[in-house]
This record gives structure tokens, sequence and C-alpha cells, in this order.
């Protein structure tokens, strides 16, 4: 099983003048003990929920710290988890993946779901679209990245998108594109969604973890799709009191159940440095 940092908290100490090379030096330890992704939010402030702090607390935009990790790493696939949809037009999100993959050596990944965040859309005058809304956005925003990836460069249509030529260039560096992940487990919508287009999806542990699992093969079975083909991606907590040894119990169970990476976050922990001394032997014992 495979680990992945997700970074979700930048409240980090030294303030934001230290943020550059922090980040830069969690992100190069982190791939030199072995993890082999990395990934982060796409919130724009924090999200005042999972222990993670208040909205006033430090949030990088996510492309932006993309982008700066391409740069100094050298390994690691690089996506969001997740972007929310209604955050970008959808042939500018493509276009944004496509440059990460090609400036990063082909390690870009899109991870998209039909979330957002109410009070910060509207505190910055983003989109707050209904949840249907978000959903009919969602496929239509994989459909177009998918097209823009593609060789066509033909019209798209939607109910909410028009676009007159998809044009793409330079293309990415992955083929046919490059990884994707649908995060969420809406059984009804997301997870069909997963089914029909994703490369990977992003379901947490617990005692519906296998229910989520069966819901999801039942949609692979509806649309044709080879349920063995989507790789199963978890996300789990650490604080300042867990071990390696409490990451290996949370992560050895979900190697059971067929889950190829565990994505791992800390909460409350202000230096960096303490997560990777947790990770690092996880990412030994989980080989």
């Amino acid at each position: 099983m495979e680990i992945g940092l997700h970074i979700a908290d930048y409240a980090w100490s030294g303030g934001s003048a230290a943020l550059g090379p922090r980040l830069a030096q969690h992100a190069r330890e982190a791939e030199e003990c072995g993890v082999t992704r990395i990934t982060v939010m796409d919130h724009l402030w924090q999200m005042n929920a999972y222990d993670l702090g208040p909205y006033e607390n430090d949030m990088l935009e996510a492309y932006s710290v993309l982008n700066f990790l391409a740069a100094v790493t050298s390994t690691v696939r690089l996506h969001t988890l997740v972007t929310a949809v209604a955050y970008r037009q959808p042939g500018l999100l493509a276009k944004q993946v496509s440059a990460l993959d090609v400036l990063s050596g082909g390690r870009a990944g899109l991870g998209i779901g039909a979330g957002a965040s109410v009070d910060e859309s509207r505190g910055l005058g983003l989109p707050t679209p209904s949840t249907r809304e978000r959903f009919e956005l969602l496929e239509e925003a994989v459909q177009i990245c998918l097209q823009m990836w593609s060789d066509s460069d033909a019209p798209f249509t939607g109910r909410h998108h028009q676009l007159e030529r998809t044009l793409n260039v330079p293309q990415s560096l992955q083929r046919p594109h490059p990884y994707l992940l649908i995060g969420g487990e809406g059984e009804q919508r997301t997870l069909r969604l997963v089914a029909q287009y994703a490369d990977a999806c992003n379901i947490g542990g617990g005692d519906q973890t296998v229910h989520k699992l069966d819901v999801l093969r039942a949609h692979c079975e509806a649309v044709g799709r080879d349920y063995d083909a989507i790789e199963k991606t978890t996300l789990f907590a650490i604080n300042p009191e867990t071990t390696t040894d409490d990451i290996l119990r949370m992560a050895e169970p979900m190697r059971e159940l067929g889950f190829s990476t565990a994505y791992i976050f800390a909460q409350q922990m202000p230096d960096p440095g303490n997560i990777i001394d947790v990770i690092a032997p996880a990412v030994a014992g989980l080989r």
C-alpha cells in the first residue's frame, strides 16, 4: 500500500514568510521517505472543520501550490483532493492540469468533486449553485477535460457549458490523459460518475466502506466498467498523539479491502518535520 501526503493545514510555525521554504522542505522530505503522491485541498479559506482551525488560518490557493511543488519535487504525483467544480471553468481547469503535467514531467492528476464551501464562495464572490446543478457541472467538467485531453478540438455543447473549440496545446504528457480521481461517496451520483469516467475514487474508512465498494461495483456492472480497473484510495488524519503503529492499524484493513493508497493529513501539527517523522516508518511498514 502506498502512502500519500495530503497537505490540509499551512498554520506552521514561522508564519507566512517561512511558508515557501517550509513547504519545499516538507515536500522533498516526503518524497525522500517514499511518499508517492502529494495532494492539496482546493479551499481559499481554511475549512473550519476536521480540527484544522478557523477560516482565518493560512490557506494557499491549490494550483499555485501544485505548480510550486512541481518545481521542488521529481517523482511524486500531484493533484488536488479535490477541486470544487464550481470554482473554475472546466476549459481553464483542463488547461491548468495539462500545463502542470507538462511542467512536472507527467506527474499531474485531477481530483475533482461536486462539493463547495458556501461561506468562502459567498465571501469571495464565487458561484454557489444548487446541489443538483453542482452534479450536472461535475459531469460536464469531466467530459470537457477528457475531450480536451484527447485528439479532438471539436465544440462541446452541454447544459451549462458551451465551448466553440476545445483546443489544448501542448497536450498532457500522460496519455490518454492525466490521472482522474472523482472524490466523494454519494451512492446515486458520485459513485456512478466514478464508474463511468474516473481512474480512481476516494472513500473514507468506517462501517460503510464495504457497502460503498459494493455500490461502486454495482455501478460498474451497470455501465460495463471493470471494477478492478478503478483505483481505490482513502484519507485519514493524524495528530500530535498519533504513532506510526496507529497509522499501520488504520491502513491495514483498507489494504485488505483492496485500497492501494492512504492519503494522510495532519491536524494541529505546526512543525511539518514531525509529520514526516511519523509517516516515514509507516511508508516502510506498508511496502
